[in-house]
């Protein structure tokens, strides 16, 4: 199916919760969102994980097409995180040998290392397309860790400096978002969170490797960033230390979270220019939204965002939430939309 043509499409970021049956909610939690492999998070004998994992993409897929989103992904159900299935299927890259980095208040994360020239060397997603749009007549989305992103979530002991990575991550992400616009997905989507977390190096080189992986991308693509998962992060700011610069991005959308931290939606002024995807979903709160919480969240958006360039979306990390929360906020979220959609159109 076509990208869809009415106003206020709705969409998810990007993942849905995995089936208690395929993997373990306490060791995923755990893990906390993993740069290196995670394998103990699968239930399933690997002899049968990838037919498992096929039953639980389709479980996600039915799910977000009866809540009544419009553009549909496949629930990221194959990753361990929203990174680490790209990041560790690139050359260069020593996953079974970790390294670590630091963060500014001390915590110390598992990493891949970087041992050689970053090289793409074969399809990563491309069945995960395949699948996707063999089993939804939905419009199509699918995402990959940005180059930026990617460069910080790895100890570099090859190149001589972050830039030189992060240009060499660019190539191996536009390399793969070739093949799957290829096959046929209609939307992509770079997940950059890091872009916040070090802004200062996102402005020296973050812009130009995010333009260089969307280079001679057609359709609408997205630069998705966040403050953190609502199951990891508590209390979030209510600005972003970097968003008017993605507005020198190449990409058609932007997608921000919202909700959980009350974001002052003013900032979108500086995005007039993109089609924001709004987060509108609170991830941190249990409870599943009414539908008229969820338009006035859409209403507070339309006071900065033209109605045909707004995307209302949950915050990020759904795959965190219970299955039975994650279907109800996103019926809330459709639910809400077509409230707005008929003020807008009047009928």
């Amino acid at each position: 199916m076509a990208y869809p043509t009415h106003l206020l499409p709705t969409t998810v970021v990007g993942s849905y919760p995995q089936p208690d049956w395929l993997v373990n909610r306490a060791t995923l939690h755990r893990h906390g969102v993993p740069r290196t492999h995670a394998h103990d998070m699968w239930r399933v004998e690997p002899a049968l994980l990838e037919q498992a994992q096929d039953d639980g993409t389709i479980l996600a897929i039915r799910d977000m097409e009866r809540a009544g989103i419009d553009i549909v992904t496949d629930g990221e159900i194959r990753r361990e995180s929203y990174s680490n299935r790209f990041a560790l299927a690139l050359d260069g890259i020593d996953a079974d040998q970790p390294g670590q980095i630091r963060s500014a208040n001390g915590r110390t994360t598992s990493v891949p290392r970087v041992v050689g020239r970053i090289r793409r060397v074969a399809d990563v997603e491309q069945r995960d397309v395949e699948f996707l749009m063999a089993n939804t007549g939905h419009a199509t989305k699918i995402t990959l860790p940005g180059p930026f992103t990617l460069t910080q979530q790895a100890q570099n002991e090859f190149y001589k400096d972050e830039e030189e990575l992060a240009m060499d991550y660019a190539v191996a992400v536009n390399q793969e978002l070739r093949a799957l616009k290829a096959g046929g997905v209609d939307v992509v989507q770079l997940d950059e969170p890091w872009v916040r977390t070090a802004p200062e190096k996102a402005v020296r080189y973050g812009i130009k490797a995010i333009n260089r992986a969307l280079e001679g991308i057609e359709g609408p693509t997205i630069v998705h960033l966040c403050f953190g998962y609502a199951a990891v992060v508590a209390n979030k700011p209510s600005g972003y230390s970097f968003l008017p610069q993605l507005a020198d991005t190449v990409a058609q959308q932007i997608s921000i979270e919202a909700a959980q931290p009350n974001l002052d939606l003013g900032v979108l002024r500086d995005l007039s220019g993109k089609r924001i995807m709004l987060g509108v979903l609170d991830l941190g709160d249990p409870a599943v939204e009414t539908k008229e919480r969820i338009a006035e969240r859409i209403r507070a958006g339309l006071r900065f965002v033209a109605p045909a360039n707004l995307i209302p979306a949950p915050d990020c990390g759904m795959k965190y939430l219970p299955r039975a929360t994650a279907f109800g906020k996103l019926k809330a979220l459709a639910d809400g939309a077509a409230i707005v959609r008929r003020e807008l159109t009047g009928s």
